[in-house]
């Protein structure tokens, strides 16, 4: 059951693109993409070399749809001439540096130029304010903070906003809580499976969720399902809205979901301009089906990115609160996708059927490994607290049960361990959904 707060949209402070014809948004979409595309191979060498390649020029875009023709960016460009080779300003004109982990190669170095921060300041203030934030709400930061764009995306978007920040970032869970009983923050900004984690840690120490001044979360960073957000929402008073960014394309701020409507995310349209495409073939696909999203910046002097691949899937529907469009909440990525007997198998596929059984814990993880010469997979979940312990009746019919309920979905059968509660490991950022040793 949904507890969550209804709140009234700030139609006040809608700022005139969000409610502009579409006629409007293309005519400045154009404008600005025909500039993007030349101070991209004006300036930086890649680019030149890609278009060159490709055997096109920024003079060949006469209409949006003149923008299939030219190559796609991925992440390979930017590790390949790391760390600085795909900007197009020198490095004395960037005002700061971010950068991905790098936990599976060399970093993605990003830049931003005076002018990049501002607009990233006032796409994730626009984030904040369709998701409900409003001036002088107290907003809980636990995204974070550092090379991650997360947390400073927020921080300043929030501070555009006129919010009362808390940087609070992540992890020191106990200590969240505690803050958040003794400020009283009105909104958090968190990964949703960290935000389940802080309910669960919120039940071990006796405290209500639904007792506390929290009204809106503003979840991201990770796919995540509407059953997550229903688990969210059923436990706290809390109204989940989705928001979605990459640091590549600006960090968090390219899209948002509306209070008044959590019916998908609006894409900031008069910054980044949005495509599906066949993963397989590069097709460019009408608006409505399923594919993976690209990006081109319309808007960033530091970085520029070309039709970037995401990899993350989705699908771009009309706008309804605003007249910019929409795209789907993102079912999982395409490098996420993992390849069971040949069927293909999404983490929230498998979310979805834990989820849909009250027996089990909203924490699951999922493991890869060799079976003889043939992959296998192992779902570790646990169950509820009051669903009993791994080794009763109830922890064997509600196996037997997701086993059948996987089977029935991806045509496999997979194993299940069933941990005692707290068994399966929780997020304090970004959650480590599937684990792959196969190669162990």
């Amino acid at each position: 059951m949904t507890h969550a707060k209804t709140i009234e949209p700030d139609t006040a402070n809608f700022e005139p693109i969000e409610t502009a014809s579409r006629d409007e948004i293309q005519a400045l979409q154009l404008k600005r993409m025909k500039w993007s595309l030349r101070h991209a191979y004006d300036n930086v060498a890649r680019y030149k070399e890609k278009f060159d390649a490709a055997g096109v020029h920024p003079d060949d875009l006469k209409e949006l749809s003149d923008l299939a023709r030219f190559p796609f960016t991925a992440k390979a460009d930017l590790r390949e001439t790391y760390p600085f080779g795909m900007f197009a300003v020198p490095r004395q004109q960037l005002t700061r540096i971010h950068a991905s982990s790098g936990t599976t190669g060399k970093p993605t170095v990003v830049g931003y130029t005076k002018n990049d921060l501002e607009t990233w300041t006032n796409v994730v203030a626009r984030t904040i304010r369709a998701g409900g934030a409003r001036p002088g709400d107290l907003m809980h930061v636990t995204y974070g903070y550092g090379l991650f764009t997360g947390g400073l995306g927020f921080h300043y978007g929030a501070e555009r906003v006129g919010c009362t920040v808390v940087p609070m970032s992540g992890g020191q869970t106990v200590r969240q809580i505690q803050l958040i009983q003794d400020f009283k923050p009105r909104i958090i900004a968190v990964t949703p499976s960290y935000m389940l984690n802080i309910l669960d840690e919120m039940d071990r120490l006796g405290v209500d969720p639904h007792s506390t001044s929290l009204e809106i979360g503003l979840y991201g960073a990770e796919p995540w399902s509407e059953e997550i957000r229903s688990k969210i929402q059923g436990r706290s008073n809390i109204a989940a809205t989705d928001n979605y960014g990459l640091s590549e394309i600006i960090g968090p701020g390219v899209a948002g979901e509306c209070i008044e409507t959590r019916d998908g995310l609006h894409i900031w349209e008069d910054h980044f301009y949005p495509e599906i495409i066949d993963p397989e073939t590069g097709d460019v696909l009408p608006d409505g089906e399923f594919g993976e999203l690209v990006f081109t910046s319309l808007t960033k002097e530091a970085l520029p990115m070309v039709r970037y691949r995401t990899r993350d899937l989705t699908r771009l529907m009309p706008g309804t609160a605003r007249t910019l469009r929409r795209m789907e909440k993102i079912t999982g990525r395409s490098d996420d996708m993992m390849i069971l007997r040949g069927v293909n198998v999404f983490p929230t596929q498998i979310e979805e059927q834990i989820l849909k059984d009250q027996r089990f814990a909203p924490h699951y993880q999922i493991e890869m490994y060799k079976d003889g010469a043939m992959d296998a997979m192992r779902v570790h979940a646990e169950l509820a607290p009051n669903a009993g312990g791994p080794e009763s009746d109830a922890a064997k019919a509600a196996t037997a049960s997701l086993i059948k309920a996987i089977k029935d979905m991806i045509g496999i059968s997979v194993k299940i361990q069933i941990h005692p509660t707290g068994g399966v490991p929780r997020s304090e950022g970004k959650a480590a959904r599937v684990i792959d040793n196969r190669a162990k």
